[in-house]
């Protein structure tokens, strides 16, 4: 077992790589002397992660994307999203594709919180952010045709779990934690968050 109490981690090696992906395996051994091989899928080449953006048009709404997730085979409704590129913080990231996706930059962005999504057999982080004083500038992005863009009262989330189409676990807990931020606010109101 290492110092820090965790399991020790022994050999690495990859097993099967993609243009956007990489599965290696590890070997470990635990604290009581079990050893054992698990793999999980790393990011190739995308060591900063991802940035997720709950974006407010205004204090009452947020911008969510409707886009093709070809892992399900079908369109979902999401919030606006993408890769941390070399050189960007988490900030500029979330500028950028808040400008990609949705055609709005963001005057002040802040992040919330860090997630994982399969944290037992993926490396994969996403970085929530709030981003509000949007005004309306939209970059070229990558995306493979253009996204419909939705505005919904943050408040009325279980309105949008009822949909078929809104089911992405990050984004369903992205819009609770940031409904919880801004009742946070509502009890004692900054006057330059708007």
């Amino acid at each position: 077992m290492s110092p820090s109490g965790k399991p020790e981690i022994g050999r690495r090696r990859s097993i099967a790589r993609s243009r956007l992906f990489a599965v290696e395996a590890l070997e470990i051994e635990f604290s009581n002397g079990e050893q054992r091989t698990f793999e999980r899928l790393t990011s190739n080449g995308q060591g900063a992660g991802a940035v997720m953006i709950v974006a407010m048009p205004d204090p009452d709404h947020v911008l969510l994307i409707q886009e093709y997730a070809a892992g399900i085979e079908e369109y979902a409704l999401t919030l606006p999203k993408g890769v941390i590129d070399p050189g960007e913080d988490i900030v500029t990231a979330a500028n950028r594709e808040l400008r990609e996706e949705c055609g709005y930059g963001a005057r002040v962005i802040e992040p919330l919180i860090e997630l994982t999504l399969a944290p037992n057999y993926m490396t994969h982080r996403i970085h929530v952010v709030m981003a509000t004083q949007l005004y309306e500038e939209r970059l070229p992005g990558d995306e493979p045709e253009p996204l419909i863009v939705e505005k919904h009262a943050i408040e009325d989330i279980e309105a949008l779990l009822t949909r078929g189409d809104f089911h992405e676990g990050r984004a369903i807990a992205a819009l609770f934690i940031a409904r919880d931020r801004l009742r946070e606010r509502q009890a004692s109101p900054d006057p330059m968050f708007w």
